[in-house]
């Protein structure tokens, strides 16, 4: 799965039961769209993918209509059964507050129709999205649906793409005040605007940017000193890591990497 895949868990599993396919947006969308994303399923019994998710608005077509999805600052647990597939429209950070009245943090860890922010009008449009025969004609669809929509640029919206994408970039930042001080603002400063913006705060961001990269290592099936990888990751000491790792998972590290 790559990069793209990076979030979610048990991947090999995953793998056996979905197909995963990506596009990048056309030059209109690219300054809104980080990318696009199909899944399709086939499962004989049903079957719970579960993500670490990133700090990205989706759009999702699917049956029996298409949702908006806020940042999900849990863990995304998605039932899977039968056969299907969705295509997902993944924001960049912050990408998505030009297209609402409001901060994006009101969209945390909810799930709404997208009819409720987007017009009735995706709903047919869901149906054509669902419809077409491959992924680069479900693109198609969605992009005539949102280029219409699209809101004057917003420089503080790429504000706000650029912080997160150099904050989860840079291994050496583990706390809030390292971050506020790299990007040359106040901690409160930065704080509003993930709120408004994001719609998740930097702490999370920079949390959940850590788990990614121990859930990432475990993946590799190879032998981790998980002591050295909570020091690299910035924790405490092991212990730490294996509790926040837990609490986000479900499962300590270790038994993670053994699954």
């Amino acid at each position: 799965m790559g990069e793209m895949g990076r979030g979610v868990l048990y991947p090999h599993m995953n793998a056996s039961v979905a197909d995963l396919d990506r596009r990048l947006p056309g030059p209109a969308l690219a300054r809104s769209v980080e990318l696009y994303w199909r899944v399709r399923w086939h499962t004989a019994e049903p079957y719970e993918t579960k993500v670490l998710s990133h700090p990205n608005v989706h759009l999702v077509f699917e049956e029996p209509r298409a949702l908006l999805y806020g940042v999900d600052r849990g863990l995304f647990v998605r039932r899977l059964e039968g056969r299907g597939q969705v295509l997902g429209v993944k924001f960049r950070p912050g990408c998505f507050r030009p297209f609402i009245d409001g901060p994006v943090s009101a969209l945390a860890d909810r799930r709404i129709p997208a009819a409720e922010l987007l017009g009735p009008a995706v709903d047919e449009v869901n149906r054509a999205v669902l419809g077409s025969a491959d992924t680069d004609g479900m693109v198609r669809a969605a992009e005539e649906f949102l280029e219409p929509l699209l809101p004057e640029p917003d420089p503080v919206a790429e504000q706000a793409a650029a912080m997160v994408g150099r904050i989860t970039a840079d291994p050496g930042l583990f706390r809030v005040d390292q971050a506020a001080e790299k990007l040359h603002v106040s901690v409160r400063t930065l704080q509003r605007l993930f709120a408004e913006y994001v719609g998740a705060s930097p702490k999370w961001v920079l949390r959940r940017a850590r788990l990614h990269e121990a859930a990432a290592r475990a993946d590799l099936g190879t032998r981790i000193d998980w002591s050295s990888l909570a020091d690299d990751l910035g924790y405490y000491d092991q212990a730490h890591l294996t509790r926040d790792f837990t609490a986000a998972v479900g499962v300590s590290p270790a038994r993670y990497a053994r699954s």
